[in-house]
């Protein structure tokens, strides 16, 4: 087993942990661990593009409302104006890395696009796959950097905190996080990452749902590691379900972009009904959750398993020009989109809640900062407005390694001798592979028929009951084997969705993403207020108000 040192560790490999290794390397080293391939990400996946004020008719006001607007009462003002004010700038530095975003015939200006929930065209996209030419830009340029070590294969399992090592319960006013372990997956042996401060940016948590427009690695693995070392999470109840993926068997997680709607494209029945305009003035541009109910509802309603896109008023040519990669694909399963309408499904896309963040990326933790999906800034809300998520990446990706660079010289240098190396115990190799796989399945089957885009009292009391149980099961069975990647995915699956599910049953209303038949509206009186999960206490509470890193106390630095 061996031991690393940097002064910056870096879990994750989208736009979040690249930008902020980027940065940080020009002050030291830079470790980055990804569970696999560094360009397997949510960022590679992401088609629609990034929001920034840049047209005349634009104001950074108007970006603001938008985002507050579909967060439903829950997006801090404070936050989201800073957000929005840095966007013009984060643009300027991808393109300096090497983006290249769309631009008119002429060359002059952008060509904007508009997704549901913005008053005005400000997508900035690379034509449909704005997230794969993000994430190839920078991984080219962090590839080069001599100050940055990538780990492929190497999967997180726990942070290393000073609380461990003291053998102290988890506590986040008490607790320096030191770095983590790590399994590399092609040789099962289990390395210690040390640093002076650790990113984490791990992403979301859709294959916790059975169905879902994310990669194979999003886990939730950065919330269950963060969690175990006592740091504060929020608002895990808001899992937004993307309204348009495509319903097909090769092709089980291709997302068809918001941005197809923005140009023209129109959600019907089967029967032909364009019914969003039944559920929302803004018809099939509506904010994601209320289109995702409403197709979720049309489809029970009329007893389909999907229901149709149709794109036949934008044209062959537009099309091709303006969604290639769409067009080529469902072109490959026999869809011809510009000739017939898409069958589309909703699916588990993106996380709002996390790890508590402040507006600079520190979580309550001493020296672990959190930029991307897997953190709760305080943007979102109770659901996130299209094309905002990379955005805030990297918002808060470059001022968490701002900070981390002015900090770097007080954190005293660590000793790989001092840290313990992973001890597996009794732990033998496992020969039943097919416990891991039945316990998977019932942990995603369970969240997506119990704790789904529609929920209920009694659905999710019932979840809390199976969740425990199961929960018990993989604890137990974590313990007695030799780990591997399949093993540690579940472990944080089942720890994520126990919580997932504590947080939708504590929330007595509906607001955004979480929607519970049994209370069908919302209640700004007793609701417009944060669920907190504490680790310490082991309790899920409320914490009023949208502002709620400011709570973050400042001798927990």
């Amino acid at each position: 087993m061996a031991g690393f040192h940097h002064q910056f560790l870096v879990i994750g490999s989208g736009i979040a942990g690249l930008l902020f290794a980027l940065d940080a390397a020009r002050r030291g080293t830079v470790a980055i661990l990804t569970k696999r391939e560094a360009s397997e990400t949510n960022t590679r996946l992401a088609q629609g593009g990034i929001a920034s004020v840049i047209a005349d008719d634009d104001t950074l006001a108007s970006h603001t409302r938008d985002t507050i607007r579909a967060g439903c009462g829950l997006s801090s003002e404070k936050i989201v104006s800073s957000m929005v004010a840095d966007a013009p700038g984060v643009i300027s530095i991808l393109e300096k890395h090497g983006v290249s975003f769309g631009k008119s015939s002429d060359g002059r200006h952008y060509d904007l696009g508009r997704e549901g929930g913005h008053s005005c065209r400000r997508i900035l996209h690379a034509r449909d796959q704005t997230g794969r030419v993000i994430q190839e830009a920078l991984l080219k340029q962090v590839i080069k950097d001599p100050n940055i070590t990538i780990f492929e294969n190497h999967c997180a399992i726990d942070l290393i905190t000073s609380s461990k090592l003291d053998n102290l319960p988890p506590s986040a006013s008490k607790s320096t996080v030191l770095g983590a372990y790590a399994l590399d997956s092609t040789t099962r042996e289990i390395h210690t990452f040390l640093a002076q401060a650790t990113l984490l940016a791990t992403g979301g948590t859709g294959k916790i749902y059975r169905y879902t427009s994310n990669p194979d690695i999003a886990c939730g693995d950065g919330l269950a590691m963060a969690y175990r070392a006592g740091a504060r999470l929020a608002n895990l109840e808001f899992v937004q379900f993307h309204p348009t993926c495509l319903f097909h068997p090769d092709q089980k997680r291709f997302l068809l972009s918001e941005a197809l709607r923005g140009e023209g494209a129109i959600l019907r029945s089967l029967s032909g009904d364009a019914f969003m305009k039944r559920y929302h003035d803004m018809g099939s541009l509506a904010p994601r959750d209320i289109v995702a109910r409403a197709c979720d509802q049309e489809m029970k309603k009329q007893g389909d398993r999907h229901v149709h896109l149709d794109l036949s008023s934008l044209g062959r040519d537009k099309i091709k020009q303006r969604f290639p990669m769409i067009y080529a694909t469902c072109l490959e399963v026999g869809i011809d989109i510009s000739q017939e309408a898409i069958p589309v499904v909703p699916a588990a896309h993106y996380m709002c809640g996390g790890v508590i963040s402040d507006q600079v990326g520190r979580s309550d933790l001493h020296r672990l900062y959190v930029a991307g999906e897997v953190a709760c800034t305080g943007v979102h809300g109770a659901n996130r407005l299209a094309s905002n998520s990379l955005l805030e990446s990297a918002v808060f990706a470059l001022r968490a390694a701002k900070h981390a660079i002015e900090q770097i010289d007080e954190a005293p240098p660590l000793d790989l001798g001092s840290v313990p190396h992973w001890d597996p115990g009794e732990a033998i190799l496992t020969k039943e592979s097919v416990l891991v796989d039945a316990h998977w399945e019932m942990c995603r089957t369970l969240m997506w028929n119990f704790v789904g885009i529609v929920r209920s009292d009694h659905r999710l009391s019932v979840a809390q009951r199976y969740i425990k149980l199961l929960r018990e099961s993989v604890e137990g069975y974590y313990w007695d084997f030799i780990l591997d990647s399949d093993l540690i995915e579940l472990r944080n699956i089942a720890l994520v969705a126990e919580l997932i599910i504590g947080s939708a049953a504590s929330r007595r209303e509906s607001r955004g993403l979480h929607f519970n038949s049994d209370h069908p509206t919302s209640d700004d009186s007793a609701w417009l207020r944060n669920t907190i999960i504490d680790p310490a206490s082991e309790e899920i509470t409320t914490a009023s108000g949208p502002d709620f890193p400011g709570i973050l106390a400042e001798d927990n630095r």
